[in-house]
Formats: structure tokens, C-alpha cells, sequence
């Protein structure tokens, strides 16, 4: 089954959790114990991706080691187009719509392209939509973050996403942000669109990760408390919440 469709049959089946992890932050070994325990406890997909120390070795190491370990999908998470791993079961060919730089809309994708089809990677197409206050990503991407007092702006990049023929709509709010993207942002944009909406970032602990699903997030995705826990209980309560199936 391709990625693409396996996402949809899940999301109508209710929300998805994903577990975001940084090719960057650990050993590909220590990802895919990670991994192993994040897809125990019901994750849904493992993404592998970060906005800085991305490369070519660490990416595919991180990623082949999980893919030993998990049976659930392994989706590459691009910071550009100088890493690609030919071992991921997909990718998200994104563009950052809200970036003030051509390179993220759409001149890293031209560069990728080729190489993706060389590979036979399965691109998953996705707006990407970075909302305040951003953190890393926003700044590397040389993002103009939503105001979290704009759902309207929000909905209306994400139905422009959908328009130009995207299947996917990300709502970022930053890896390690204060507090995740807005209830009214969410909805809004899932009353808007009707393909999947993701939603990530400031999301640590289970209420918010209910909070997220509740306003409309058919995927949640969390990656820093991941990192950042002993993948305890809090976890398996914070996958439980972001599934609706605590």
C-alpha cells in the first residue's frame, strides 16, 4: 500500500499520531529504539527530519536503522534538497508557502525533484505552513509566520494549498515552541479543506495533544518531548490523547 493511501484510510478511521525524530539529535541506533517504542504505544508513522544537521550519512544511517525496528510507515521530513534518503517509504515534497524566500517555496523542490524520482520515493505533496512563533524552522526557512490571532490567514494558505493540488496541509508552530498552534487556527482550517490537515509543535504533553485533535488535527505529530522523555507512560497517555483512544 502506498503511503498516500495508507494516511487516508487511517485518517477516516480518526486522527493519527506521528513521531517526529532528529537524524541530528541521537545515534540511528538510540532512533530506532525510540521508534520501537513510539510504534508500541500506537504511533502511526515515524517521521525522520530537522531544521539544521541534516545529512546525507546520518539521514539514511537514522533511517535504515528504524526501518529494522518498525513496521509502521518511515516519512522523510526535508530540510532541503542536499539530503535525500533513497531508504524512506515517502516523503513530504513540500513547499513552505509563507517562506519570503523563493528557495523554500519552490527552487529546493526543482532541485529535488529528479533525485526523488531517481530514487523512486514516494513524494507525499504538502503545504507547509509555519504559524508564530516558529522557532528554528521559521527562521531557517526565512518564514513571515502566521499570527496566531489570524486563523483567517491560516485557512486561507491552507485552501490555497489544497487548490494548487496538494494533499496535505501542515500546520507548524516550531519544534519546541510554547504553546502549539491555536484551537480557533485549527478548525477553522479543517472546516476550510478537505484533504488532511497535520498539526505540530508545542505539543508536550496529553491535554494538548487532545486540545489538538478535538479542534480538527487529523494528524498530530510531536517530536521534541519524544526526544526529551524516558518514553514512559506520559507518552503512551500523550499518543492515547492525540488518537481519541485513551
Amino acid at each position: 500500500m502506498k503511503v498516500k493511501d495508507y494516511i487516508h484510510e487511517r485518517v477516516e478511521g480518526g486522527t493519527m499520531h506521528m513521531t517526529l525524530l532528529d537524524p541530528a539529535k541521537q545515534s540511528p541506533e538510540r532512533a530506532a529504539e525510540m521508534a520501537s517504542v513510539a510504534e508500541g504505544m500506537g504511533t502511526d508513522a515515524i517521521m525522520v527530519g530537522g531544521s539544521t544537521g541534516v545529512t546525507q550519512e546520518n539521514l539514511d544511517a537514522t533511517i535504515v536503522a528504524i526501518k529494522r525496528k518498525v513496521k509502521v510507515p518511515v516519512i522523510y521530513f526535508p530540510s532541503g534538497a542536499h539530503a535525500i534518503s533513497p531508504y524512506a517509504d515517502a516523503l513530504y515534497f513540500m513547499s513552505m508557502l509563507n517562506s519570503a524566500a523563493l528557495e523554500n517555496v519552490i527552487l529546493q523542490q526543482v532541485a529535488a525533484a529528479p533525485i526523488v524520482k531517481r530514487f523512486g520515493v514516494e513524494p507525499l505533496s504538502m503545504g507547509y505552513i509555519v504559524v508564530e512563533p516558529g522557532m528554528k524552522v521559521g527562521e531557517v526557512g526565512k518564514a513571515k509566520p502566521i499570527p496566531r490571532s489570524e486563523p483567517g490567514t491560516a485557512a486561507a494558505f491552507a485552501l490555497a494549498a489544497e487548490y494548487l493540488g496538494m494533499g496535505l496541509v501542515y500546520l507548524e508552530a516550531g519544534s519546541g515552541a510554547p504553546q502549539a498552534v491555536p484551537e480557533e487556527m485549527i478548525s477553522l482550517c479543517k472546516r476550510t479543506i478537505s484533504i488532511p490537515l497535520i498539526v505540530g509543535g508545542g505539543i508536550r504533553d496529553a491535554e494538548t495533544a487532545a486540545r489538538v485533535r478535538k479542534a480538527g488535527a487529523d494528524i498530530v505529530v510531536t517530536g521534541t518531548v519524544v526526544e526529551d522523555s524516558d518514553l514512559g507512560e506520559d507518552l503512551r497517555r500523550l499518543i492515547q490523547a492525540a488518537k481519541g483512544t485513551s
